[in-house]
This record gives structure tokens, C-alpha cells and sequence, in this order.
């Protein structure tokens, strides 16, 4: 019988950030994440870290895997959170530890790998990221497998990977972000991570761009704080009853989304081909 599977939850969110999310979602996104993974894997061992603000584990290698969660922290700043997080980061390619990120978890990797991170250039990409498709490298590789040609997922982020690491492989892209998928090789380590948020339900997406409202106003996305406030709305409603075709025709989503298993589909790729294989080898 396999063993149970070990998995590092690590979280960047500042505290003033932590507690402003459980005040609209109910949830850090370390907790949320978290539960995404019980959800998936209900017997795992998950432990979670605040590496942004105390001490986490000097030693790693226990774990069958390490989940970089997101932040709305900027890797391109010289602060002292950032800085812990990046030393963490390096840590956990330095050790072997196979690892998975999104959003500012794939930031995380790049900048500690040698890459580059810097402010979107279009402003946010809020709610959902449209038509992302893999490249060549990505059409055959395990992240994505399963994935249509092209396919839109939950995103909110106002930064993006400038340029990748020495030998970083990128998988998958879209017109507005040209970083939505990567592969990174540090030392022993292995990462792979994506700009979008295979981890969040449709649930959260509403109270994510109600903490942002202003900035997406600013940004042309919504004429209007009522006008996003409408639009937030139907994902709410879609969240309630995923299989409203009306509601999911409105905002231009398909299964790719609304379904579950294909919402998570590159956190059951990593688990079921990188932190399995570490736990098989224990």
C-alpha cells in the first residue's frame, strides 16, 4: 500500500493581507489552499508554513512536495518578506524537494531561480485568464496533460515573469500574459508552476475582485465599482450552480473552469507524477 503523502504548504501572504482575505473569503489563501488539497488527496500530511513572517523547517527533504501558494506580495521588491521568501525558495531547489506554484508562487520560483519578475503591462488580469495555450515544449509535457488547445482558468494578479531562469522550459502562454506556465530546473530541484490558480474555487473569485475593486476600476477593466460588483455576482451564481449553462455562456467560461477536476488538473498532474514518485522512493 502507498504511503501517505507528505506536502509543505508554504505561505507568502503578509499579515495585513492574510487577514483581509479571511475577512472577504473566509480563508488565507494558505488555508484555502489547503483545503483544495485535502479535498484532493484526503489522507495526505499537510503542513503549513509562514515562511514570509517565522521561521519554517531547515530541513526539507521529508516532504514528498512543496506548494508556494499566492501573495499579493511583489518579488521585484526588496523587502524583508520578500527576502524570505526567495532564501526559502532557493532552500527548497537546493534540497530536491519537488514543488508547485501559482501566481505569485511561480514569481517566487523565477526570482530565486535567476529570473525576473516585474509589474503586468497591461494592469490586472482579473478574474479569469483568457485563451491560454500551451506551446511546443508544453504540448507534450506532463503539467498540461489533459488540457484542451486552449482553455481560460481563475487569475487575478497585477504582476508577471519578465524573463525566465537559465534553462527554464515555458509551457504555456497567452496574448496578455506570455508567462502562463513553466518548468524550472535549480541544482536537484524541480519546479513547476503556472500565472493562474488551479487551486481556487469559483467561490473565491467574487471576493477576490472585491478587494481589488478600486485598482480594477482604475485599470478599465469594470466603468464602475457596481459594474464589477454585477459581474462578480454571476461568478457567484455560477459558483452555487456550476452547471447553469446560461450563467457560464454570460462569462464566456466552459468546463475548463466550471468543473473541478479540470479546474485543478495541473495540482493532479504534479501529484500524480512528481510527488508520488518522491513518495514511492521513501
Amino acid at each position: 500500500m502507498p504511503q501517505t503523502f507528505r506536502f509543505l504548504l508554504a505561505e507568502s501572504e503578509p499579515r495585513e493581507a492574510r487577514e483581509q482575505r479571511r475577512e472577504s473569503a473566509g480563508r488565507s489563501s494558505g488555508e484555502s489552499y489547503a483545503e483544495t488539497l485535502r479535498q484532493m488527496q484526503p489522507d495526505a500530511r499537510i503542513d503549513l508554513v509562514k515562511p514570509v513572517e517565522e521561521a519554517a523547517p531547515e530541513d526539507l527533504r521529508a516532504f514528498d512536495a512543496v506548494f508556494l501558494c499566492g501573495s499579493p506580495m511583489h518579488v521585484y521588491e526588496d523587502t524583508p518578506e520578500v527576502r524570505r521568501m526567495l532564501d526559502f525558495t532557493r532552500r527548497v531547489f537546493a534540497q530536491g524537494v519537488p514543488a508547485f506554484g501559482s501566481c505569485a508562487g511561480l514569481q517566487l520560483a523565477v526570482a530565486a531561480a535567476g529570473g525576473t519578475v516585474r509589474e503586468r503591462r497591461h494592469g490586472q488580469e482579473a478574474g479569469f485568464a483568457r485563451r491560454i495555450t500551451a506551446t511546443d515544449a508544453g504540448r507534450g509535457h506532463p503539467l498540461l496533460a489533459g488540457r484542451s488547445m486552449a482553455w481560460d482558468a481563475i487569475a487575478i494578479h497585477g504582476d508577471e515573469v519578465d524573463t525566465l531562469p537559465p534553462g527554464a522550459v515555458l509551457l504555456a502562454e497567452s496574448a496578455g500574459t506570455p508567462v502562463q506556465a513553466v518548468e524550472i530546473r535549480q541544482g536537484e530541484g524541480l519546479f513547476w508552476g503556472v500565472q493562474y490558480h488551479p487551486e481556487l474555487s469559483l467561490n473565491e473569485v467574487g471576493p477576490a475582485l472585491g478587494r481589488q475593486a478600486d485598482t480594477l476600476v482604475e485599470d478599465g477593466l469594470a466603468r464602475d465599482r457596481s459594474g464589477l460588483e454585477a459581474f462578480a455576482r454571476r461568478v457567484d451564481a455560477l459558483a452555487e450552480e456550476p452547471d447553469r449553462r446560461d450563467l457560464a455562456w454570460q462569462l464566456g467560461l466552459d468546463g475548463q473552469v466550471t468543473d473541478t477536476a479540470m479546474r485543478r488538473l495541473e495540482l493532479r498532474n504534479f501529484i500524480d507524477r512528481l510527488a508520488a514518485a518522491r513518495r514511492d522512493a521513501r
